[in-house]
C-alpha cells in the first residue's frame, strides 16, 4: 500500500463532521490519467453509483452515504472537515475516504481536474449545506446509522478501512 493520512474532524456547528476518520491514500495509483483504473477499482469493491466530476466550490457533506473520490487527473486543493478542517493538495492517482456527515469543496479556482466518485453498495446521496436548528437532531442521528462498508473502495477486503473504521 502506498502513503495513508487520517484526519479527525469534530463537530464545527454547521458541519457535522464524524467520528471516523477521513482517509487518504496517497498515490494508490501513479498514472497520469488514473479515472479508468479508480472507476473499475471502485466497481470492483461495491463502490457504486459512480461519477466523474469537479467537486462542488461549497461547502457541504452527505448524511446518508460514505463517499469515496478519487483525482483522475489534475490537481486540486479541498477543504476537509469543516470550518475548522484544513486544506490538502490533491494529485492525479490520490483517494480520499470521506465518512458521511463529514464537510468537503474544492477551494480551487480552476475546473481542470475530474475526480471519480462512489457509494458503498451504490447508495443515492444527499447534499446539505449545514445543520439548521430544526433538522440537526435528525440528521445527526442519521448519520450515525450509515452502516460501516463491507470493503474499503481500493485495496477490498485488505484495506485501512476495514482497520479504522471498525
Amino acid at each position: 500500500m502506498r502513503e495513508i493520512v487520517t484526519y479527525y474532524f469534530e463537530d464545527d456547528g454547521i458541519i457535522p463532521n464524524s467520528h471516523l476518520p477521513v482517509i487518504v491514500y496517497k498515490q494508490a495509483i501513479d498514472l497520469t490519467d488514473a479515472g479508468n483504473w479508480l472507476e473499475t477499482r471502485f466497481i470492483q469493491n461495491n463502490w457504486l453509483n459512480n461519477w466523474r466530476d469537479i467537486i462542488l466550490p461549497y461547502d457541504h457533506f452527505h448524511s446518508n452515504t460514505h463517499e469515496v473520490i478519487g483525482l483522475g487527473f489534475g490537481e486540486v486543493q479541498l477543504k476537509i472537515g469543516g470550518s475548522k478542517g484544513t486544506v490538502l493538495t490533491i494529485t492525479a492517482g490520490d483517494v480520499i475516504i470521506i465518512p458521511a456527515g463529514v464537510g468537503h469543496y474544492s477551494v480551487s479556482g480552476h475546473t481542470n481536474y475530474r475526480f471519480v466518485g462512489g457509494y458503498p453498495n451504490g447508495h443515492n446521496w444527499d447534499i446539505k449545506t449545514g445543520l439548521e436548528e430544526g433538522e440537526r437532531a435528525a440528521i445527526i442521528k442519521n448519520i450515525k446509522n450509515v452502516p460501516i462498508p463491507n470493503t474499503d473502495p481500493v485495496y477490498g477486503n485488505k484495506g485501512s478501512l476495514i482497520e479504522l473504521w471498525k
